[in-house]
């Protein structure tokens, strides 16, 4: 500790200000393998996913048998992104319009999103101030709400204790979703998250823990969830060229009645994500190193609080989240504005007007059933969100902590 601050203390009394000259929003880059693929995959032309002449020997139902291996699961759909696969996922346990869907008040728009999809009402809890979901409010709202479903984000890769969720959702009869979006790869206590519900959607977005743009998955050890997802994605009758999927028969009680919603996967997706899937522990210990680096000193500093994670929390933390406490509005503004000159590109959740990809529920109109959040906006209003790119170096982060150190003591000297 004290090493760290002689550190940030000669790099803060420089005249200069320190700015960080590396992009944090920087993806990972595509394996060599799978820039050949996705080449040999144009020069044929065969980027659909079905198809009678290579029917077998489909990038897509290759990925579904190597995921669920991965995941060890049963299925596996590949599809256009997690959120369509969380409105899948309510449609295929029978979410209906007007439905009360609970789901933690700290999360990304397509999660609500996915439940507007589905024409019902997100019933939001509140959350602790380790941005978990407050499992007292889950309680209190699954009584009050009589909801069938518990769609529960892993946001930023933050996991619930999910033996204590499991068992409320046992209690209330809750139907459990997971969003996986930044939890792939990630345990809670030895056993992997989208393991623990009816189902669970993953994403392979370009800043997520495998990277092909958009894209994503469901998976579940439901034939039934299995099939009828699998037909809403797209199948048409080729449902048979997956390579996760339930044996024909089921299919025979869905293909009549699912819609096709086209929400699947195409070859050019599947090539370039088959090269990542071997990297995905590789890369998650890689970040958590950094990560870990990272909230150290970031913590040591005055006016930022980082969550303590639970023992059997085994996270993948490709960003970081931290509050700012004892500020203004103002002041947590001026804090984002001067970090971002600096080259320190943070995202604020209490911000008045959402923004790129961030916003809070109060951002979220849509909602038509007022939300009374008090905790959540209290927690919501000082949280701030960085990307952790694997191509920090252990002195990068040591620049990064002493510039946000630098911006708290300029906005501590007008306090």
């Amino acid at each position: 500790m004290h090493v760290f601050r002689n550190i940030v203390n000669n790099m803060t009394t420089q005249v200069r200000p320190l700015v960080f000259t590396k992009t944090l929003d920087t993806p990972n880059p595509i394996p060599p393998s799978g820039i050949a693929r996705a080449l040999e995959l144009m020069q044929t032309g065969y980027l659909h996913r079905y198809g009678k002449a290579k029917g077998d020997e489909q990038d897509v139902l290759e990925l579904e048998r190597e995921y669920a291996a991965y995941m060890g699961v049963k299925y596996c759909v590949s599809i256009n992104s997690c959120g369509c696969g969380l409105f899948m996922a309510l449609k295929c346990v029978d979410v209906q319009p007007g439905d009360p869907v609970l789901v933690n008040a700290f999360t990304l728009a397509p999660v609500p999103g996915a439940i507007a999809h589905c024409n019902a009402e997100p019933v939001l809890v509140e959350i602790t101030d380790d941005y978990l979901i407050d499992l007292d409010d889950l309680r209190r709202k699954a009584a009050k709400s009589k909801a069938k479903v518990l769609l529960l984000s892993h946001m930023r890769g933050h996991i619930a204790d999910m033996d204590a969720v499991t068992a409320l959702c046992k209690e209330f009869r809750l139907t459990l979703i997971e969003d996986c979006a930044h939890t792939m790869g990630a345990s809670w206590d030895g056993r992997m998250t989208g393991t623990f519900g009816a189902a669970a959607c993953f994403s392979s977005q370009t800043l997520k823990h495998i990277n092909s743009g958009e894209g994503g998955f469901l998976v579940t050890n439901d034939e039934d969830i299995a099939a009828k997802a699998i037909l809403y994605s797209g199948s048409y009758m080729l449902y048979m060229q997956h390579g996760a999927r339930p044996d024909a028969a089921v299919f025979e009680r869905w293909k009549g009645v699912i819609p096709n919603f086209s929400m699947r996967m195409s070859n050019l997706t599947a090539g370039i994500l088959r090269a990542q899937l071997p990297l995905i522990d590789e890369r998650a210990a890689r970040w958590n190193a950094r990560y870990q680096q990272l909230a150290k000193q970031l913590a040591a500093i005055p006016h930022i609080s980082v969550p303590k994670r639970p023992a059997k929390e085994e996270y993948v933390a490709s960003s970081i989240q931290f509050s700012v406490n004892n500020l203004t509005v103002e002041q947590m503004q001026r804090f984002r504005d001067i970090c971002n000159k600096r080259g320190i590109s943070l995202k604020w959740y209490g911000q008045r007007n959402a923004e790129g990809f961030t916003s809070a529920h109060h951002h979220w109109e849509y909602v038509r059933s007022a939300q009374h959040l008090p905790q959540s906006d209290r927690i919501i209003q000082g949280l701030f969100d960085m990307h952790i790119p694997l191509i920090l170096t252990d002195d990068d982060i040591k620049v990064i902590a002493a510039i946000i150190q630098q911006v708290i003591e300029e906005i501590d000297d007008f306090m």
